[in-house]
């Protein structure tokens, strides 16, 4: 039976990703980002899309309008919006605090705000029982990320996870947490990644390899399945063994 499917940041990466193996299914997809044109190119066959900032609050009332309308049930939800911030507007400030303040802010907002807004608006309208929530977080809220605020806002989802897990538990619903490591064709990165760093990153790896988006999404799918029914409230790494499971 197909489910509705709902993915923040569903237009690139990760997101669109996951977006074609559930829409592969013959699942009702929704994908949510900020940009219209880039949901609008996905492709994705079938999909609906909604363009909101999900770390505004009217917007995110927008979008929660939007799935009552057009779907009613959510089965399944997957918050794979995020990244450094790298893409925002710099601050408008020389002061060295007003640049660490306007850092984690961002970082915050657009990795732990945006999750917690969507969820929250659509918590009402998870199957029940049989819903699915699923955070993509990273590496770096094992081994941090250089400047402190992504890999401190991606680790804020976890124990936000665990909570909605118990929350959630006794409707049928389960809360998981998956944490990819050095994923390539993303736009987390910007541009082109610097070939040193790419070595030094594959480097960590077991496999001898850089992470696809679709390692990330088969995950999701799984953990999504009826088979991952009594699997709530974990952390899963998908990194090729550069960081050990906690």
């Amino acid at each position: 039976m197909a489910r509705n499917v709902i993915i923040s940041g569903g237009g690139t990466g990760i997101g669109l990703a996951a977006a074609q193996v559930f829409a592969a299914e013959g699942d009702r997809v929704l994908l949510l980002g900020r940009r219209a044109e880039v949901l609008e190119k996905a492709g994705v066959p079938g999909a609906l899309t909604y363009a909101a900032d999900l770390g505004d609050v009217d917007e995110v009332r927008g979008v929660v309008g939007f799935v009552e309308r057009e779907l009613g049930t959510v089965d399944v939800l997957i918050h794979s919006a995020g990244g450094t911030g790298q893409l925002e507007p710099p601050v408008d400030s020389s002061d060295p605090l007003d640049a660490v303040a306007h850092n984690w802010t961002v970082n915050f907002r657009l990795n732990l705000l945006t999750a917690a807004l969507l969820t929250e608006g659509l918590k009402e309208r998870l199957a029940s029982p049989g819903g699915r929530v699923l955070f993509v977080s990273s590496i770096a809220a094992y081994r941090g990320s250089g400047s402190g605020a992504y890999g401190a806002a991606k680790a804020g989802l976890h124990p936000y996870a665990h909570d909605l897990a118990r929350e959630l538990g006794p409707r049928g619903i389960t809360a998981n947490v998956v944490a990819p490591g050095y994923i390539e064709d993303t736009e987390f990165f910007g541009g082109a990644i610097d070939p040193a760093r790419r070595e030094r990153l594959v480097g960590d790896t077991s496999t001898g390899r850089a992470g696809t988006p679709g390692d990330v999404a088969a995950t999701l799918h799984w953990l999504a399945s009826a088979g991952a029914g009594h699997v709530t409230s974990q952390v899963v790494q998908v990194n090729g063994g550069a960081e050990r499971g906690h």
